[in-house]
Protein backbone atom coordinates (compact mmCIF):
# COMPACT_ATOMS: atom_id res chain seq x y z
CA UNK A 1 0.00 0.00 0.00
CA UNK A 2 0.99 3.19 -1.12
CA UNK A 3 1.67 5.97 1.94
CA UNK A 4 2.62 9.30 2.00
CA UNK A 5 4.49 10.29 4.61
CA UNK A 6 5.64 13.37 6.68
CA UNK A 7 9.13 13.65 8.65
CA UNK A 8 10.14 15.37 10.70
CA UNK A 9 13.93 16.30 10.42
CA UNK A 10 16.79 17.44 12.68
CA UNK A 11 20.18 17.94 11.38
CA UNK A 12 23.45 19.76 12.47
CA UNK A 13 24.37 21.44 9.15
CA UNK A 14 28.34 22.36 9.66
CA UNK A 15 29.48 19.45 7.56
CA UNK A 16 26.82 19.89 4.78
CA UNK A 17 26.84 21.36 1.17
CA UNK A 18 23.24 22.40 2.09
CA UNK A 19 19.92 20.50 1.96
CA UNK A 20 19.53 19.87 -1.36
CA UNK A 21 21.25 17.08 -3.53
CA UNK A 22 24.72 18.61 -5.44
CA UNK A 23 26.73 16.23 -7.36
CA UNK A 24 29.83 15.31 -5.67
CA UNK A 25 28.75 17.24 -2.41
CA UNK A 26 27.61 15.77 0.80
CA UNK A 27 23.83 17.10 1.26
CA UNK A 28 21.65 16.46 4.06
CA UNK A 29 18.56 15.66 1.39
CA UNK A 30 20.98 13.14 -0.37
CA UNK A 31 21.79 11.28 3.28
CA UNK A 32 17.85 11.00 3.84
CA UNK A 33 17.35 9.72 -0.07
CA UNK A 34 20.30 7.21 0.60
CA UNK A 35 18.03 5.99 3.66
CA UNK A 36 14.97 6.33 2.62
CA UNK A 37 15.74 4.31 -0.23
CA UNK A 38 17.26 2.03 1.47
CA UNK A 39 14.61 0.98 3.52
CA UNK A 40 11.84 1.01 0.46
CA UNK A 41 14.20 -1.44 -1.83
CA UNK A 42 13.95 1.25 -4.44
CA UNK A 43 14.59 4.44 -5.42
CA UNK A 44 12.60 7.10 -3.25
CA UNK A 45 12.51 10.87 -3.70
CA UNK A 46 12.62 12.96 -0.69
CA UNK A 47 10.74 16.32 -0.92
CA UNK A 48 12.04 18.96 1.82
CA UNK A 49 9.88 22.20 3.01
CA UNK A 50 12.89 24.78 2.73
CA UNK A 51 16.47 24.23 0.96
CA UNK A 52 19.09 25.18 3.87
CA UNK A 53 22.28 26.34 3.14
CA UNK A 54 25.42 25.46 3.70
CA UNK A 55 26.60 25.56 7.64
CA UNK A 56 22.51 25.81 8.12
CA UNK A 57 21.24 23.84 10.57
CA UNK A 58 17.73 22.29 11.21
CA UNK A 59 15.38 21.13 14.75
CA UNK A 60 12.25 21.01 12.62
CA UNK A 61 12.69 20.53 8.74
CA UNK A 62 10.10 18.70 7.27
CA UNK A 63 9.82 16.46 4.19
CA UNK A 64 7.83 14.22 2.11
CA UNK A 65 8.41 10.52 1.12
CA UNK A 66 5.82 8.35 -0.45
CA UNK A 67 5.95 4.31 -1.18
CA UNK A 68 5.33 0.97 0.38
CA UNK A 69 7.54 0.80 2.55
CA UNK A 70 6.51 -2.67 4.40
CA UNK A 71 6.78 -1.25 8.25
CA UNK A 72 4.26 0.75 10.57
CA UNK A 73 4.48 4.52 9.79
CA UNK A 74 5.82 4.70 13.91
CA UNK A 75 8.49 2.33 13.20
CA UNK A 76 9.80 4.29 9.92
CA UNK A 77 12.21 6.82 12.50
CA UNK A 78 13.90 3.95 14.40
CA UNK A 79 14.04 2.23 10.96
CA UNK A 80 15.99 5.32 9.12
CA UNK A 81 17.75 6.47 12.53
CA UNK A 82 19.94 3.20 12.10
CA UNK A 83 20.74 4.06 8.45
CA UNK A 84 22.03 7.46 8.81
CA UNK A 85 24.72 9.41 10.32
CA UNK A 86 24.77 10.88 13.69
CA UNK A 87 24.39 14.33 12.09
CA UNK A 88 20.73 13.35 11.14
CA UNK A 89 18.28 12.19 13.08
CA UNK A 90 14.52 11.71 12.10
CA UNK A 91 12.10 12.79 15.27
CA UNK A 92 8.84 11.50 13.56
CA UNK A 93 7.15 10.62 11.07
CA UNK A 94 3.16 10.33 10.36
CA UNK A 95 1.33 9.37 7.29
CA UNK A 96 -0.39 12.33 5.43
CA UNK A 97 -3.73 12.52 2.80
CA UNK A 98 -2.50 11.90 -0.66
CA UNK A 99 -1.59 15.36 -1.90
CA UNK A 100 -0.02 16.69 0.83
CA UNK A 101 3.65 18.32 0.31
CA UNK A 102 6.12 18.67 2.54
CA UNK A 103 7.01 22.18 0.54
CA UNK A 104 3.89 22.98 -1.32
CA UNK A 105 1.59 22.73 1.93
CA UNK A 106 3.68 24.83 3.67
CA UNK A 107 1.95 27.54 5.37
CA UNK A 108 4.63 29.21 7.08
CA UNK A 109 7.91 28.38 8.86
CA UNK A 110 9.94 30.26 12.32
CA UNK A 111 13.54 30.76 11.95
CA UNK A 112 16.04 31.15 14.75
CA UNK A 113 19.70 32.65 14.82
CA UNK A 114 21.73 32.20 17.27
CA UNK A 115 24.54 34.70 18.64
CA UNK A 116 27.03 33.53 21.44
CA UNK A 117 28.20 37.30 22.40
CA UNK A 118 31.08 36.37 24.95
CA UNK A 119 34.94 36.94 24.64
CA UNK A 120 35.51 33.50 24.85
CA UNK A 121 35.03 31.34 21.75
CA UNK A 122 34.01 27.56 22.40
CA UNK A 123 35.50 25.16 20.58
CA UNK A 124 33.13 22.76 20.97
CA UNK A 125 30.55 24.79 19.58
CA UNK A 126 32.16 26.03 16.04
CA UNK A 127 29.54 25.75 13.73
CA UNK A 128 26.63 25.98 15.71
CA UNK A 129 26.75 29.27 16.96
CA UNK A 130 27.70 32.89 15.33
CA UNK A 131 30.46 34.12 18.01
CA UNK A 132 29.92 38.25 18.58
CA UNK A 133 32.66 39.14 20.94
CA UNK A 134 31.68 42.96 21.98
CA UNK A 135 28.69 43.15 24.04
CA UNK A 136 24.99 43.31 22.14
CA UNK A 137 22.41 45.30 23.71
CA UNK A 138 19.19 42.74 23.07
CA UNK A 139 17.02 45.24 23.80
CA UNK A 140 17.36 47.97 20.56
CA UNK A 141 17.68 44.63 18.77
CA UNK A 142 14.69 43.83 19.79
CA UNK A 143 13.18 47.28 19.10
CA UNK A 144 14.20 47.04 15.66
CA UNK A 145 13.45 43.39 14.79
CA UNK A 146 9.56 44.67 15.81
CA UNK A 147 9.69 46.98 12.51
CA UNK A 148 9.57 43.95 10.44
CA UNK A 149 6.72 42.54 11.12
CA UNK A 150 3.88 42.99 8.95
CA UNK A 151 3.24 43.00 5.37
CA UNK A 152 6.55 44.72 3.36
CA UNK A 153 8.57 44.40 0.21
CA UNK A 154 11.71 42.71 1.57
CA UNK A 155 14.20 43.75 -1.26
CA UNK A 156 16.59 45.25 0.94
CA UNK A 157 16.57 42.09 2.85
CA UNK A 158 17.58 39.94 -0.32
CA UNK A 159 20.97 38.85 -1.50
CA UNK A 160 22.32 40.08 -4.54
CA UNK A 161 22.59 37.79 -7.56
CA UNK A 162 19.51 35.71 -6.25
CA UNK A 163 17.13 33.86 -8.57
CA UNK A 164 14.46 36.53 -9.90
CA UNK A 165 11.12 36.38 -7.67
CA UNK A 166 7.28 36.89 -8.50
CA UNK A 167 7.47 39.39 -5.60
CA UNK A 168 9.64 40.29 -2.78
CA UNK A 169 7.01 40.95 -0.37
CA UNK A 170 6.25 38.63 2.58
CA UNK A 171 4.22 38.75 5.30
CA UNK A 172 6.31 38.64 8.98
CA UNK A 173 4.02 37.63 12.07
CA UNK A 174 6.21 38.40 14.78
CA UNK A 175 9.72 39.15 14.87
CA UNK A 176 11.95 39.11 18.52
CA UNK A 177 15.42 39.11 20.38
CA UNK A 178 15.78 37.92 23.19
CA UNK A 179 19.04 37.14 26.03
CA UNK A 180 19.58 34.19 27.83
CA UNK A 181 23.16 34.67 29.63
CA UNK A 182 26.09 34.90 26.77
CA UNK A 183 22.90 33.51 24.25
CA UNK A 184 21.39 36.14 22.23
CA UNK A 185 18.58 34.94 19.95
CA UNK A 186 16.93 36.35 16.86
CA UNK A 187 13.32 34.84 16.48
CA UNK A 188 11.07 35.17 12.97
CA UNK A 189 7.88 33.67 11.63
CA UNK A 190 6.54 34.28 8.39
CA UNK A 191 4.84 33.42 5.51
CA UNK A 192 7.96 32.78 3.36
CA UNK A 193 11.48 34.07 3.58
CA UNK A 194 13.66 35.51 0.72
CA UNK A 195 16.95 34.16 0.22
CA UNK A 196 19.36 34.68 3.01
CA UNK A 197 16.80 37.07 4.02
CA UNK A 198 16.93 36.01 7.66
CA UNK A 199 20.55 36.06 7.95
CA UNK A 200 20.46 39.69 6.40
CA UNK A 201 17.52 40.63 9.19
CA UNK A 202 20.35 39.09 11.53
CA UNK A 203 23.46 40.64 10.61
CA UNK A 204 21.57 44.43 10.38
CA UNK A 205 20.26 43.42 14.08
CA UNK A 206 23.59 43.05 15.00
CA UNK A 207 24.90 46.65 14.35
CA UNK A 208 21.76 48.06 15.58
CA UNK A 209 23.16 46.11 19.23
CA UNK A 210 26.56 47.10 18.59
CA UNK A 211 25.41 50.82 18.16
CA UNK A 212 26.22 51.02 14.60
CA UNK A 213 22.62 51.54 13.52
CA UNK A 214 19.37 53.16 15.33
CA UNK A 215 16.64 50.46 15.85
CA UNK A 216 14.41 52.95 13.77
CA UNK A 217 16.56 52.46 10.78
CA UNK A 218 15.12 49.24 9.86
CA UNK A 219 11.99 50.62 8.90
CA UNK A 220 13.76 53.13 6.71
CA UNK A 221 15.65 50.22 5.28
CA UNK A 222 12.79 48.32 4.37
CA UNK A 223 10.89 51.48 2.27
CA UNK A 224 14.35 51.92 0.69
CA UNK A 225 14.59 48.31 -0.95
CA UNK A 226 18.09 48.60 -1.80
CA UNK A 227 20.34 45.67 -0.58
CA UNK A 228 23.23 48.27 0.19
CA UNK A 229 21.83 49.87 3.21
CA UNK A 230 21.26 47.02 5.16
CA UNK A 231 23.43 44.65 7.13
CA UNK A 232 26.38 42.30 6.25
CA UNK A 233 24.96 38.92 5.68
CA UNK A 234 25.60 37.07 8.82
CA UNK A 235 27.34 33.72 8.66
CA UNK A 236 25.03 30.46 8.21
CA UNK A 237 26.12 28.51 11.57
CA UNK A 238 23.92 30.80 13.37
CA UNK A 239 20.80 29.47 11.25
CA UNK A 240 18.23 27.25 12.40
CA UNK A 241 15.15 26.07 10.81
CA UNK A 242 13.00 25.79 14.00
CA UNK A 243 9.28 25.48 12.95
CA UNK A 244 7.31 24.52 10.13
CA UNK A 245 3.75 25.71 9.68
CA UNK A 246 1.21 23.75 8.06
CA UNK A 247 -2.00 25.30 9.30
CA UNK A 248 -3.07 29.01 9.07
CA UNK A 249 -1.70 30.63 11.67
CA UNK A 250 -0.41 27.90 13.46
CA UNK A 251 2.25 30.03 14.23
CA UNK A 252 0.12 31.29 17.22
CA UNK A 253 0.31 28.44 19.06
CA UNK A 254 3.55 27.88 19.12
Amino acid sequence: MIKNILLTIEYNGKDFAGWQIQPESRTVQGEVERAVSKMAGAPTKVEGTSRTDAGVHAHNQKATIRGDFGIPTEKIPMVLNRLLPGDIKIKAAEEKEEGFHARFSCKGKQYVYRIMNTGEKDVFAAGTYCFIESRLDEKLMNEGAKAFIGTHDFKAFMAMGSTPQKTTIRTIYDASVVRSGDLVEFFVTGDGFLYNMVRIMAGTLMEVGSGKREPKEIEQIITGKDRAEAGRTAPPEGLYLNEVYFEARAYDQR
